[in-house]
């Protein structure tokens, strides 16, 4: 069985610990457990975050759609799918976690913090989506969505965002939505590696064309975005 390391310093309880974060947070969780879960790593228990993750992912970019919907109301659908791909991807939401302090706090196993996992981006990034998914599952969407906009409350959000270069998953939305088609669906279909260094196996099918597509990454965002590119490679080839 694998030893565990301390969630923070050993002068604070856990409840303190995350009576801190909710404060942060500005959300007081009726389920506390839930917030546990949410900053589990799976190299630490197998009551991990990933699910949560899951969850959280889509509260975040509905969140984050509903808030651009009414800042940049004179955007067209395009754009603000570019501003949405800025504020959604892995550096951003990974420096919203450092903010929030959820570096210190992540429960990871030994091998994973002594790889230095609890600065990692990829899981900082990943323990964010969790507690969005946790609010959403302890108090509901309109919960979630309003830690949305304080989170996100002091990042600059401006039409000028569009400029940045689209990443294949936005690329591909734009491209099935130009033609009518359906959104892709990605789904993690394995794992590679020990848990601190893992890589996912990631699929991207469009039913609507009967095609599927994988990449790998060093995180599911990492094998989604891998996942997209190849799926684009073989949609530009056929057209």
């Amino acid at each position: 069985m694998t030893s565990r390391t301390p969630m923070a310093q050993a002068s604070l309880t856990q409840q303190q610990i995350l009576e801190t974060l909710q404060q942060r947070l500005q959300y007081s969780f009726r389920n506390p457990a839930l917030l546990v879960q949410a900053l589990t790593h799976r190299s630490f228990s197998s009551d991990h975050n990933e699910r949560l993750e899951f969850l959280g992912d889509s509260v975040l970019n509905l969140g984050v759609a509903h808030m651009l919907y009414q800042r940049l109301s004179t955007l067209p659908e395009g754009d603000l799918s570019r501003v949405r791909a800025n504020l959604v991807k892995q550096d951003t939401l990974h420096h919203l976690a450092v903010e929030l302090g959820l570096s210190g706090i992540l429960r990871l196993g030994e091998g994973e913090m002594r790889s230095g996992g609890q600065k990692r981006a990829s899981i900082l990034a990943d323990a964010l989506e969790a507690v969005l998914g946790a609010v959403y599952l302890d108090a509901g969407y309109d919960a979630a969505h309003a830690l949305v906009q304080r989170i996100f409350s002091g990042v600059e959000i401006n039409p000028d965002m569009q400029a940045v270069g689209k990443d294949p998953k936005t690329e591909l939305q734009e491209w099935l939505q130009a033609r009518k088609l359906k959104l892709p669906i990605y789904r993690v279909v394995g794992t590679l590696g020990a848990a601190h260094r893992q890589t996912f196996d990631v699929e991207c099918e469009i039913p609507e064309l009967a095609r599927c597509e994988r990449g790998i990454g060093a995180s599911r965002r990492a094998g989604e975005q891998a996942a997209a590119a190849a799926m684009l490679d073989v949609l530009k080839e056929s057209t």
